[in-house]
């Protein structure tokens, strides 16, 4: 088994799923991953292809993602507005979106086009090598930090993080931040790590498993990364 391919292939959903894991951890359901990976994995590629460097490509897609799961998060948190049905929206607006953008720049039928991957040592890459230490990163934010425990708090027992004196809201933003950028990373890293191009609709579903993953995985960023693992296998 070539365990270098396994984890670059696994790469884009444990980002995602382990981003998703510290969301949900404060009561977030990010069902917008989906369309967070897409439109990075959009802005990733494109900007790649505008600057010819994969790196600003990658800062690019992962800004993107971030801010795409912000805005979802001021409709969930800030207005209270149904989580999945918000999640749907983004999801439909990024494919719409990057379909129809790409479609400008391209053509009716579009076509595939190649850009700069990351640069790699025999397979591998940084940004493997961020999701993995994203694993030992996550596991100590989340269970083993003052930050972790007030977060937990926030999405199991709301009024008792209020009344320790935190926001919960304040906190579920700062968890919507992780996810976004940790979702964006995974899309741009799909377009520039594993595919090096982009076409429409090219998560395929993606941001969707990760999300079972989380589930699968019981919240245990270690148990999520060995099933984003057998996913990519």
């Amino acid at each position: 088994m070539d365990w270098v391919m396994l984890l670059q292939f696994a790469t884009p959903l444990a980002l995602a799923a382990l981003g998703e894991t510290v969301g949900q951890k404060s009561g977030l359901l990010n069902i917008g991953l989906e369309g967070t990976m897409l439109i990075a994995a959009y802005f990733a590629a494109t900007a790649t292809l505008w600057s010819g460097s994969p790196w600003i490509g990658l800062l690019v897609g992962a800004f993107a993602g971030l801010v795409l799961t912000l805005i979802g998060g001021y409709f969930s948190i800030s207005l209270g507005s149904d989580q999945v049905v918000v999640g749907m929206a983004i999801n439909l607006f990024a494919l719409g979106l990057t379909g129809g953008l790409f479609r400008k720049q391209f053509g009716q039928t579009g076509h595939l086009f190649s850009v700069q991957e990351l640069p790699k040592w025999h397979g591998f890459d940084w940004v493997m090598l961020f999701a993995l230490l994203g694993v030992l990163l996550v596991t100590w934010s989340l269970f083993h930090s003052a930050w972790g425990l007030a977060l937990r708090s926030a999405g199991e027992y709301p009024k008792a993080t209020e009344a320790a004196g935190l926001s919960v809201n304040r906190l579920r933003f700062q968890a919507c931040a992780v996810a976004g950028f940790f979702g964006g990373l995974g899309g741009a890293y799909l377009s520039l790590g594993v595919v090096g191009s982009f076409a429409e609709n090219m998560t395929g579903g993606r941001g969707f498993i990760a999300i079972a993953m989380v589930t699968f995985g019981r919240w245990k960023p270690s148990y999520v990364f060995l099933a984003c693992l057998l996913i990519g296998y």
